[in-house]
């Protein structure tokens, strides 16, 4: 059997091979980019080391750079390698190739650091993408105005171990009050600060289910030392006792003394939170317990009325 590199050099040398070469070489060589290098680099390149690395400079001249214009999306990347774009450099007596992330790649991923920095118990996924501008434009109204510059200001000001409320979000269904936790936790993570959104009524349910399986206090223990709690839909769920008084009250007990701000979405008020809190599921009146509960909350927290319409419907 004849070795390979006779038979690759009798390839080489037919009439048909050297014209695709010289053709190809050519569109190399006249490609914009590569152009650009050689004449920049002209001085330290030699006729030899481009036809040396010919093949780097293919590479190069079939990729898609500067902002990738050849791609229609990350996804779609038609690089050797996805996200990331091609740079020639000189390396030694050579020329070599340097990948780096493309814009499209360094966007995906601070949007996926900042996805990381947002911890979600239940928390429906396009709430992790809010955006405090599109809060605004969602609707302009006097009160969403004030919900959202208090919140715009919690984050500006916000500092590790100082005291500072968080926000009691209250209103009727649908008119954003979830949506701007989000909006929160994003321009947070921007800041990289972690939170926490947590969604109450299935909390609590599962902290029910796992009495027996011995992860209840790890469970519990994660939203007390969350560096910032969002408990959402605060009141919707079926309040016991237990839930009361051995799940929310240490919580909230624990974020106040250490100064952990902490905020809250309900569709009650102040007083109709109190209410729902003074009745047991088995509608025992315990107003005293819930009057802790509410003590807690309002050191935690400043009640802003969100109002709007529906925007569920």
């Amino acid at each position: 059997m004849e070795r390979i590199d006779k038979s690759l050099n009798k390839l080489a040398n037919t009439g048909d091979f050297q014209k695709r070469y010289e053709r190809t070489k050519n569109e190399i060589l006249n490609d914009e980019n590569v152009r650009y290098f050689l004449n920049e680099n002209s001085s330290a390149i030699s006729k030899e080391t481009v036809d040396k690395n010919l093949m780097k400079l293919y590479e190069y001249s079939t990729q898609s750079k500067n902002g990738c214009e050849k791609c229609p999306s990350l996804e779609g990347c038609i690089n050797v390698m996805e996200g990331y774009q091609p740079h020639l450099v000189l390396q030694g007596n050579g020329i070599d190739l340097h990948y780096e992330p493309c814009p499209r790649k360094i966007v995906h991923d601070e949007k996926a650091k900042r996805e990381k920095l947002i911890q979600s118990l239940y928390v429906p996924r396009d709430i992790l993408s809010a955006g405090i501008e599109d809060f605004y434009l969602s609707d302009s109204s006097a009160g969403r105005m004030d919900a959202g510059e208090k919140a715009m200001a919690f984050v500006m000001d916000y500092e590790p171990g100082k005291k500072q409320k968080g926000l009691f979000l209250y209103g009727k269904f649908g008119v954003g009050k979830t949506y701007l936790l989000g909006a929160i936790a994003n321009e947070l993570a921007k800041k990289q600060i972690s939170s926490l959104i947590v969604y109450v009524p299935d909390f609590l349910r599962e902290l029910k289910g796992s009495i027996g399986d011995n992860t209840i206090n790890e469970k519990i223990e994660m939203t007390k030392h969350a560096p910032i709690l969002m408990l959402d839909d605060f009141g919707a769920e079926t309040m016991t006792s237990w839930g009361r008084d051995e799940v929310i009250g240490p919580i909230l007990q624990f974020r106040m003394l250490e100064n952990l701000p902490t905020f809250f979405t309900s569709n009650f008020d102040m007083e109709g939170l109190k209410n729902h809190l003074t009745f047991s599921q088995r509608g025992e009146k315990e107003e005293v317990k819930a009057a802790r509960v509410m003590e807690r909350i309002r050191y935690l927290a400043e009640p802003i009325h969100l109002n709007g319409k529906n925007r569920r419907l």
